[in-house]
């Protein structure tokens, strides 16, 4: 592999979906970026067909002009009634012959079309899955959106390809045909004439083509601000917790809108071009004819052409100019589709450029893997950061078959050092060997198959718990179940499986959102285990265990890691024992190293800076206790005398400061003293502190209302009708069920345990809940099929509008209803014309009379065509902004629960908002427009017509049930089909998004090869349904156009027998025809456009369902408003089960007290409550009556926003949003509040120990924060959840494990604010493993099994033989 390789530039300016230079530059051969070889044979075929099909319209023209032709020459006395008849009747075979055809021709064109829609979407799907796969770390980092905005926006370009390269560029070949064929035909018949006819057409093409052009701008900016909508509705749904406890609904909702609004003006100037386009088309098409029936006429009279050959030229330039005005619509499409495939295209792009991930053939796959790391020199920065090192010229040497420590501060860079070995990135500088192979050279999946990477935040996919253990193995197919449950036990899991309705069968939820946080590293750490390679690294891996938990799972590590290379990251020393080799990172420098026993000897240095918060240990028999606890566990390490080089790990925001180290450069490893190296102990590099220069400005204390924002009222009133549902779905409880993509052995059956699950018992609450609730608890998850009826979605329409934009809907019918009644005018003006060929005498005049009428006509259309495009685009535009912010309302109204369900996932959720809202304005915009002009038309021409001719109408009135049956049976089938297609695309997407979103999982996990098969299946899935749709959708529109043509026949023979039996004058029979024939084209051309109605129809039922989600349920059923809690709060017999597990309590008939102004600790192993218990406090979930209550008052009782903007929650991962730093410490406070003010902030970050190192940044508060908290350390954003919360100034603070990411020297920190937060009158609850933190608090409260088992002052507690806190932070009975 040579360097050049590694120095390809990496895109690092511009979006995935704005890339500007590309859109500028697309073309129309844009649409077929995305074909390949194999699709060229199925767009040949339709192609073909598409040309075949457009010949028939033309065809149609020369019978006609036939037809015409007999009847001029029965009107002129020429032929008799039996001759007229006789005539028309050959004629009318012919017709039926040309519609036999037309089903055949246009059936199979557009069934050729959906397929080749289908197979683009599936190409480009396969290829961004491919590229984005093969896409090094780095090109994830630089996207500005981010990636969970990305993918939504992705989907929609995709879905924007398909569905312009599929029908709508059908049409647009076959209307292209015919306006040729027709041109030509009117050329051969009279080609002097066809030129007077359409001078203007030229004229007019270039000025469309320059409105076109000028559009461009526009789309791009709509673009740009449906992702900005895109990506601010998918960080508000990931963090729906952070959202809903900081009252930050209405800034968010607020946010959306902005967003909305801004992307509703761009369309609206591509709403306006397009219907000037399309008015300027009605007057060029209509108006042609004043010049031409002019000169048609003076043709006639000088004898050079008949009247037959006349009216064939005219028909067909009339079917030309219908064909242009038919293009239009379709070319909106297809201008979408350009946009979508050069904006796939500029993806695809970027993901070709830069930096791939190397190929593995003939790099080095080592036979066995011995497990020496050396790490020379090595510098790092993250690409987000480029300038600031996160790693600075390191050295590290982790010897085969040792285990070895690397601890430093938040933000030192110690977790860059998985990132690297497992070559997510690339060093700037240095070298990284293993086994003295450089891992530039090694086999990137030979590497990641023999280094298993547990992070403090571990990922597990949606799958079972057995599925997700399994992945630790290639072979994962074949995993036995008693492998995983030893592996289970390993972990300290065997207890929680038992406990667990399906146990290993139990599905873990998106992103493992089923289970708490010290259980999902066990799962994690289990799968590790069955990975069992020859490198492993532990970075934070137990740091969300109780200490119980923790010890059991690192001795049953050390035990299995023996003779194995492990290195452990951590900021707990405890775990270190005396033997043990030890890496002190700060700032990216190895500042000191050396065993355990050496290190503790030196005076001063960065290690004793970590054993001093251990210093004043209260209680002399747990320091007894922990001595003891580590020379029991001393004899698990065995640790042999070798050399060690230097590496790390960071995050890309980490500062380099001023440093000196005192480490002689001699000490640096080499090949000849590296050992010797290793034996030198305790080196320190002493840094300088850096001068804290805080402003501390003082600022009113007056807290200010946080329950709204804006002008958003919170209790909005339901204005649609609103679906009922459960608070609890046993539907969707960890029932494993077959999804349809033949994954075998991965997913296991269903095995339910007698022995265990039969005699559960549930407390009696729960049993008389379930009951009341008779939910069914074998139902298996079930999407949402049932499309709602045109009627239903059109009837929310008047609802949502406000009273400027009714009356401009009312404005737009209007135009309609005159646009509607122009095609009758223009037909009874046509005929009048067509009946000047008749006159003997003033011929001349009167063709000059009504060819100024048909001016008058087309002008008139002309402008109401534009304004009901445009008008009914406005009010779509409004209609959709609007359901779109309700329905972002309603979800973020929604309680926690709601989330929790698979349906409600966040791709799917995002694909509403976003290309659901896109398809479905076009409901309004452009389909009810046309369904409305034609049933007026229809209605208009039926009505003049029976005036005129009423037999002849009746007989085409009798046709119409038949027409309808036809319409109707094909709007069915393809809205049935199109539902079932969107069902698969979204399970095609949802796997598309869990892949890319855990990536780095994905990847470290190899796991690549079995997402890419289960998207592949997807996608084949999706590809056989589409292909199923086109098949019927075929044959439906094949026999509806073909139908058309079948009623022309009949309505001409009548009309000849009317004629002929002088019931009715030609002329009056020519009328009728000319009203007829132009409705029934008309109504025929929304024939074309029920697939996109469907399409836009299935998009519209699934948005709605989001809008019509109830607004009652837990979160508004208060309305008590406090201004501080009105005494303790008293948890009194509480129970409570996830909605997603309710046979499993978390919380049984708990009682408990929590003094105000006092801080108390919850301690307990993973999975007893604790965390289950500050969720109820701030009323994530419901609770029962009575259960919660602070004073007198029942928590249920309280206005959730004011009772909210009380408290302040720290989570254990806190959640920070793509803004700037001071943004996100400030998220949830108005504006206006003092709370808000920079002094303010910069107070609660000095406090939370993050002010120093947000102060050393380059735009210090104003720093963007990366997608997610890319560029910031775990503890650099536990600090700023810390900063969050203590801003507001909250009477009650809940902190779940708020230490956990911290170094001890922050963790001090955090220790000591507790104490003085509370004697400032706040009450802090701390949900805690850490017995330095239960210290630090006023009280203990241990739980278990979801109940309260002790409760007292830590050192009372802890010193209680055979207490259960005594267990946990050491030792257990007996012990002592």
């Amino acid at each position: 592999m040579d360097d050049d390789d590694d120095e390809e530039p990496v895109d690092h300016i511009g979006d995935e979906v704005t890339d500007e230079e590309h859109l500028q530059h697309a073309k129309w051969s844009s649409l077929f970026n995305f074909t390949s070889r194999a699709h060229i044979l199925p767009l040949i075929v339709a192609a073909c067909l598409s040309v075949s099909s457009g010949i028939v319209i033309p065809a149609l023209a020369i019978f006609l002009g036939k037809i015409f032709d007999t009847f001029a020459d029965y009107g002129a006395g020429m032929i008799s009634g039996s001759d007229l008849t006789k005539q028309t009747s050959v004629n009318g075979l012919y017709l039926l012959g040309l519609g036999s055809a037309s089903w055949v021709l246009n059936g199979s064109f557009f069934m050729f079309w959906l397929l080749f829609g289908e197979l683009q979407a599936r190409h480009v799907r396969e290829m961004l899955f491919n590229g984005m796969l093969q896409k090094e770390m780095e090109w994830y980092d630089m996207r500005k959106s981010g990636v969970n905005a990305m993918i939504p926006r992705l989907q929609t370009q995709i879905r924007e390809l398909q569905i312009a390269t599929s029908q709508p560029l059908g049409f647009a070949l076959q209307y292209t045909v015919t306006l040729f064929a027709a041109l030509g035909l009117a050329f051969y018949t009279a080609w002097n004439l066809t030129l007077v006819t359409i001078a203007l057409i030229p004229f007019t093409a270039v000025a469309l083509a320059w409105i076109s052009a000028r559009m461009q701008p526009a789309i791009d900016l709509q673009i740009e601000h449906l992702t900005q909508a895109s990506k601010l509705a998918n960080n508000a749904i990931t963090a729906i917790d952070t959202v809903k406890c900081f009252n930050g609904q209405d800034f968010e909702l607020w946010q959306y809108l902005e967003a909305t609004k801004k992307a509703a003006l761009c369309y609206l100037v591509q709403a306006r071009a397009n219907a000037f386009q399309i008015g300027l088309v009605r007057v060029t098409l209509l108006g042609m004819f004043v010049q031409g029936f002019w000169y048609g006429n003076h043709l006639v009279d000088i004898g050079s052409r008949t009247p037959g050959q006349v009216l064939t030229a005219f028909w067909a330039c009339l079917m030309a100019t219908q064909t242009m005005e038919q293009l239009l619509p379709q070319m909106i499409v297809l201008e979408k589709g350009r946009v979508a495939a050069a904006t796939l295209q500029a993806v695809l792009l970027k993901v070709d450029k830069g930096r791939k991930i190397k190929p593995m053939m003939g790099r080095k796959s080592p036979r066995y893997c011995d497990g020496d790391i050396q790490i020379k020199k090595v510098s790092f920065a993250y690409p987000s950061r480029p300038e600031q090192l996160v790693l600075s010229n390191a050295s590290f040497f982790f010897p085969a078959g040792e285990t070895t420590f690397v601890i430093g501060r938040s933000g030192s860079g110690k977790s860059t050092l998985g990132n690297l070995l497992l070559q997510f990135y690339p060093p700037a500088s240095g070298e990284i060997t293993i086994d003295g192979e450089s891992i530039q050279v090694l086999d990137t999946n030979w590497l990641r198959n023999n280094i298993t990477l547990v992070q403090q935040s571990s990922v597990l996919f949606n799958e079972t718990i057995f599925t997700n253990v399994a992945f630790g193995r290639r072979d994962y197919e074949i995993v036995r179940r008693e492998e995983v449950k030893r592996c289970m036990e390993a972990a300290a899991l065997r207890d929680t499986i038992q406990d667990l309705p399906n146990g290993l069968d139990t599905l873990v939820g998106v992103g493992g959102s089923a289970m708490s946080g010290g259980q999902k590293q066990r799962v994690a750490i289990a799968r590790a285990r069955l990975r069992d390679t020859p490198i492993l690294i532990l970075d934070e891996a137990t740091s969300a265990l109780d200490h119980t938990s923790r010890t059991k799972v690192m001795e049953a590590v050390r035990e299995w890691r023996k003779g194995k290379t492990t290195i452990i990251i951590t900021h707990d020393i405890s775990q270190i024992q005396d033997e043990d080799y030890a890496y002190i990172l700060d700032q990216g420098r190895i500042v000191q190293e050396g065993y355990r026993h050496a290190l503790e000897r030196l005076s001063d240095g960065a290690f004793v800076g970590f054993l001093h918060p251990g210093v004043g240990f209260p209680n002399s028999a747990l320091k007894e206790l922990l001595q003891s606890h580590r020379s029991h566990s001393a004899h698990l390490s065995t640790l042999r005398e070798s050399p060690r080089s230097s590496v790390d790990t960071n995050d890309s925001m980490d500062i380099q400061l001023p440093q000196r180290t005192i480490i002689p450069k001699a000490y640096y490893p080499s090949s000849e003293n590296v050992r010797s190296w290793r034996q030198s102990q305790g080196f320190v590099s002493s840094l300088p502190p850096m001068a804290m220069q805080i402003n501390r400005m003082s600022t009113t204390n007056a807290r200010m209302s946080m329950s709204s924002f804006g002008n958003f009222n919170r209790q909005t009133e339901l204005n649609t009708q609103s679906s009922t549902s459960s608070p609890i779905e046993l539907g969707f409880v960890d029932l494993p069920w077959d999804d349809g993509y033949g994954e075998k052995s991965v997913r296991r059956a269903s095995t339910r345990r007698a022995s265990h699950h039969s005699t559960m018992k549930l407390p009696e609450p729960w049993l008389s809940r379930l009951a009341r609730l008779g939910v069914g608890l074998l139902n298996p998850p079930q999407r949402d099929t049932d499309l709602s009826s045109l009627k239903t979605i059109l009837s929310t329409v008047w609802p949502r509008l406000d009273q400027k934009h009714r009356v401009i809907l009312i404005f737009g019918f209007l135009a309609a209803l005159v646009h509607a009644g122009a095609t009758p005018v223009f037909s009874w003006v046509f005929s009048k014309l067509l009946g000047t060929f008749f006159l003997t005498a003033g011929r001349s005049q009167q063709a000059l009379i009504w060819s100024m009428s048909v001016l008058g006509v087309a002008i008139g259309d002309a402008a109401a065509s534009y304004l009901m495009h445009y008008l009914l685009e406005v009010c779509g535009q409004a209609w959709v902004d609007s359901l779109r912010v309700e329905a972002m309302k309603r979800i973020l109204d929604q309680p926690r629960s709601w989330f929790d369900r698979d349906k409600n996932n966040l791709s799917t959720l995002t694909e509403c908002l976003d290309r659901n809202a896109e398809e479905m304005r076009n409901l309004v915009g452009r389909f009810a427009g046309f369904a409305f002009v034609a049933v007026t038309m229809m209605s208009i021409s039926c009505v003049w017509s029976l005036v005129i001719c009423w037999k002849l109408t009746l007989v085409g009135l009798a046709t119409a049930p038949l027409l309808y049956g036809i319409t109707r049976g094909f709007e069915a089938v393809s809205g049935k089909l199109e539902n079932k297609c969107n069902d698969a695309s979204e399970v095609a997407g949802g796997i598309f998004h869990e892949t890319f979103v855990n990536i780095k999982t994905v990847r470290a996990l190899t796991l690549e090869s079995y997402f890419h098969r289960k998207y592949n299946t997807a996608t084949a899935q999706a590809m056989k349904k589409g292909l199923r749709r086109a098949v019927y959708s075929g044959l439906f529109f094949g026999i509806s156009d073909a139908s058309i043509i079948f009623v022309t026949a009949l309505i001409f023979y009548y009309g000849s027998l009317l004629t002929a039996s002088d019931e009715f004058t030609a002329q009056d029979v020519l009328t009728v025809f000319s009203m007829l024939l132009f409705s029934i084209a008309n109504v025929n051309a929304i024939v074309a456009f029920i697939p996109q109605i469907n399409s836009s129809r299935s998009t519209a039922t699934r948005l709605l369902r989001l809008v019509s989600l109830p607004t009652i349920s837990h979160e508004h059923s208060g309305f008590i408003h406090l201004t501080s809690p009105p005494g303790p709060l008293c948890f009194n017999a509480l129970s409570f089960a996830y909605p997603r597990r309710p046979l499993t309590p978390v919380l049984s008939s708990l009682t408990l007290t929590l003094p105000l102004h006092r801080s108390t600790a919850l301690a307990g192993p993973s999975g007893s409550g604790k965390s289950t218990l500050a969720a109820l406090l701030l009323r994530l979930y419901p609770s029962q009556l009575d259960t919660l209550i602070t004073g007198t008052t029942d928590i249920s009782t309280l206005h959730l926003p004011s009772w909210r903007a009380l408290c302040a929650l720290v989570p254990q991962s806190p959640t920070l949003f793509p803004i700037s730093i001071a943004s996100n410490i400030a998220y949830g406070l108005p504006a206006s509040s003092p709370l808000a003010s920079l002094a303010s902030v910069q107070r609660a970050a000095t406090r939370a120990g993050i002010h120093t190192f947000i102060a050393s940044l380059p735009l210090g508060y104003d720093t963007p924060v990366g997608d997610g908290g890319i560029g910031l350390s775990g503890g650099q954003i536990q600090r700023l959840g810390i900063a969050r919360a203590l801003v507001r100034k909250p009477q009650l603070l809940v902190m779940d494990e708020p230490t956990s990411a911290l170094d001890a020297e922050a963790a001090e920190g955090i220790r000591r604010l507790v104490g003085e937060l509370v004697r400032e009158g706040c009450t802090v609850l701390v949900v805690t493993h850490s017995w330095e933190m239960m210290r630090a608090c006023g009280s203990v409260v241990v739980l278990e099994k979801g109940g309260v088992v002790e409760r007292g002052m830590y050192g009372e507690l802890v010193g209680r033989k055979g207490g259960r806190l005594r267990a946990l932070v050491g030792q257990g009975e007996g012990g002592g």
